[in-house]
């Protein structure tokens, strides 16, 4: 098993050695042979395959009193499929170094397969087989369950989770987004056997399916392998509505009482939507306030100038039905209120006057040259595919993007920033901040 999956792991290293350029990744549409859509990228350097794809219906289609069914869902689909138990399967996979994942977010329920060529057949089937017949065992599912609820009891006291379940919970009261994915310490008993079969009934059918795979297969290869794995589930599915909605609370702070050393903030408000015509200039403006990057003005005023956290940022968070900017930090408790005086003054600083041009020039070559590391590995260019498509990027994205990027003008900028940041925020606190209580933000 380890030569197995050793010859695995030395395959995706020579995939990166040769891995196509962004520029040059040519993508082909395809349709299976049951009438599958999918996008494929021929990759013939290695015998790799990879699939990644998407079931619309994710925890937004979890009862309210039983949050965490979709999770669970998702976690056990591996504990056993048709007439092999769990030991069985996963003997299946392990034999052939075969890597199924699943995980579960809002809006979709997503999953990948890698495989070496000359276990696809294999690969593919018990993939299907985990998506059309999966047995959800009474003993799987409690000791599944068990692990859940374990990890919910030790974030009680984790500021981290509390900040950001505090601060979802409040931007999206009484909606599926503001829910916490796994469940709760209530909801989360109630999960029935039948709960899980009902969601996998109703999401797991080809009408909300996305599919992209990427490796050593041609188009009529890549079309039987996809019917393998999701030519046998139902063509509709029966999926609740989740109705639109926007970020609520927005011009408050709400302090948790913990006693911890360090305080955790998490901060956000209105975002903007990934088919917005202003998404680019959002994405590019994100970038200098607090994208992530070490030459963020956040990280700079925050971390470089004053040393109050080891780490700022905020990013630009999107769904099917609503659309957020959300960041965080972590700090002394003593210096939590300074922090943040900072963060809100950068915030309202980008608001009113936007990035300067070098600071726009600069955010746009480093997203530029960035993006090929999200195109190194064919997983990330087949987790690229289907994001592409799930946002209705159209096929040609790849090429477009740097001249979407190189069209953001100064103007596009200052007048996106202040849409963007113009709208207040939402602060959660976990800690016991000095100086700071709950109540209204105040300039």
């Amino acid at each position: 098993m380890k030569r197995l999956a050793f010859s695995l792991a030395f395959a995706a290293l020579a995939f990166l050695a040769g891995a196509p350029g962004a520029s040059a990744m040519q993508i082909e549409r395809i349709v299976s042979p049951s009438g599958i859509k999918a996008w494929l990228v021929r990759e013939h350097a290695v015998p790799l395959v990879t699939l990644n794809y998407a079931f619309h219906g994710g925890t937004s289609q979890d009862a309210a009193d039983k949050a965490g069914t979709a999770n669970l869902a998702a976690d056990l689909l591996d504990e056993g499929a048709g007439d092999l138990d769990s030991k069985t399967y996963h003997e299946r996979l392990g034999r052939h170094a075969i890597e199924l994942n699943f995980r579960v977010g809002r809006d979709y329920l997503r999953g990948s397969l890698r495989t070496l060529d000359e276990h696809r057949d294999e690969a593919f089937d018990l993939l299907g087989l985990a998506l059309s017949k999966p047995r959800f065992d009474i003993d799987a599912v409690e000791r599944v369950r068990g692990q859940v609820l374990a990890s919910l009891k030790r974030e009680i006291t984790d500021p981290r989770d509390l900040a950001s379940r505090r601060w979802w919970h409040t931007a999206f009261p009484d909606h599926p987004y503001g829910r916490e994915r796994r469940g709760s310490l209530e909801t989360l008993p109630r999960v029935a056997v039948d709960d899980l079969r009902d969601y996998a009934r109703r999401v797991f059918a080809r009408d909300g399916l996305t599919v992209s795979i990427v490796g050593d297969v041609n188009a009529e290869t890549a079309g039987k392998l996809i019917d393998r794995a999701f030519a046998a589930l139902p063509a509709h599915g029966d999926l609740k509505p989740v109705a639109q909605a926007s970020p609520a609370g927005l011009g408050r702070r709400i302090v948790i009482n913990l006693d911890v050393p360090q305080a955790v903030v998490a901060f956000g408000g209105q975002g903007i939507a990934r088919s917005d015509p202003d998404f680019m200039a959002a994405y590019v403006v994100n970038h200098i306030l607090g994208g992530g990057s070490m030459t963020s003005r956040l990280y700079r005023e925050v971390r470089e100038k004053r040393g109050l956290a080891y780490g700022v940022s905020d990013n630009l968070v999107w769904f099917r039905r609503a659309a957020v900017v959300i960041g965080g930090t972590a700090t002394r408790a003593d210096r939590t209120g300074d922090a943040l005086k900072i963060i809100e003054h950068e915030i309202r600083r980008m608001a009113e006057q936007g990035p300067t041009p070098e600071e726009l020039a600069a955010a746009k070559s480093y997203l530029k040259g960035a993006y090929a590391l999200t195109l190194d590995t064919s997983g990330k260019i087949a987790a690229q595919l289907t994001e592409m498509q799930l946002d209705n990027l159209g096929v040609d994205y790849v090429q477009r993007r740097t001249g979407m990027i190189d069209g953001v003008s100064i103007a596009d900028a200052k007048r996106v920033a202040k849409r963007l940041y113009g709208g207040g925020l939402l602060v959660t606190v976990a800690g016991r901040p000095k100086g700071l209580t709950s109540g209204p933000i105040r300039d």
